[in-house]
């Protein structure tokens, strides 16, 4: 979180009630920056608390804030993380929330693809029902590796429609040669805090600090079809399934060696030169890999590398 985000997050909240209180940015930015860099507070709960602070002081219910700024955005163009948008959406699928800090997890989707979403068991918001389309105004943008979600949070405002959505299809298929394993591939750690699971740099989360990371494993790759690249991500079940190498292998191998950068090798060997027939959504750059084939045997490996070196 640099300082030019933490005051555009100042100045949003300034604009929703600037025409109540008499506040500047200058105090809701000191606020935000006090929870976040003091208190180590992540910065959409954060936000939440100095938003529910002037909510109190102004005299306003959530109802109050429709209208307070936020882009409305369709799925496709959900892009950026730690934004606060509208959005208008169906709720395809509900899933079982793994921990009881959270009461509903599960997909919406609009014309135009589906999203995760979350809402939190504090923020004590009406229960979603799945088919139902709702006008969901004040929720947060989230990103993990490439692929995008929105949380509930509460400030969001619920309101559910009279109308039916089509939901859109945004998977692709992508084949061709893996010729490259980028940096930041195999045995990697993860932010253990709730619902984060950001990659840690040198032991650091981003928005967290520094914590105890959790291994995870997944492949960063570019896949050559002859005619363009596609950059793919293989989470760690994808990542298993083609490298052979599970979790615990791979950490025993790392532990032996006492490097971890034995296990990214691994997965070239194992990996690099095959043809591959790829399935999932586009996010960012990224296509991710929800479902893989292994289509051939590897190609020459000469010319996968001089592919690989051209990229």
């Amino acid at each position: 979180m640099t300082e030019t985000d933490l005051r555009t997050h100042a100045t949003e909240i300034h604009e929703q009630f600037s025409d109540r209180l008499d506040i500047s940015v200058d105090e809701v930015h000191e606020r935000l920056e006090t929870l976040v860099e003091d208190y180590k507070v992540p910065v959409d709960e954060a936000r939440r608390s100095v938003t529910n602070t002037y909510l109190d002081e102004a005299g306003m219910d959530r109802d109050d804030l429709v209208g307070g700024g936020n882009e409305v955005k369709q799925i496709r163009d959900i892009d950026t993380a730690e934004e606060w948008i509208d959005i208008t959406a169906k709720v395809v699928d509900l899933w079982d929330a793994r921990s009881d800090a959270v009461a509903q997890v599960g997909l919406l989707g609009d014309e135009t693809g589906t999203v995760k979403f979350t809402k939190w068991s504090k923020s004590d918001l009406s229960e979603l029902e799945e088919g139902q389309v709702y006008q969901l105004r004040n929720v947060v943008t989230d990103e993990y590796e490439g692929r995008y979600s929105v949380k509930l949070n509460r400030t969001t405002v619920i309101e559910a429609i009279d109308e039916d959505i089509e939901v859109g299809d945004d998977d692709v298929e992508v084949t061709g040669a893996l010729v490259d394993i980028q940096s930041g591939s195999g045995l990697i750690k993860r932010c253990p805090e709730e619902d984060c699971t950001r990659v840690l740099q040198n032991g650091r989360c981003s928005e967290h600090g520094e914590v105890e990371g959790e291994f995870d494993l997944r492949i960063k790759g570019v896949l050559d079809d002859g005619t363009d690249v596609h950059e793919v991500i293989f989470d760690r079940e994808a990542t298993e399934d083609v490298a052979g190498i599970g979790l615990e292998g791979a950490q025993e191998m790392a532990m032996d060696a006492l490097d971890t950068s034995v296990v990214a090798d691994e997965i070239r060997e194992k990996t690099l030169g095959y043809y591959y027939r790829v399935t999932g959504p586009t996010l960012g750059r990224y296509v991710l890999a929800n479902e893989v084939e292994r289509l051939t045997e590897p190609a020459d490996p000469e010319a996968v590398l001089i592919k690989a070196r051209s990229i």
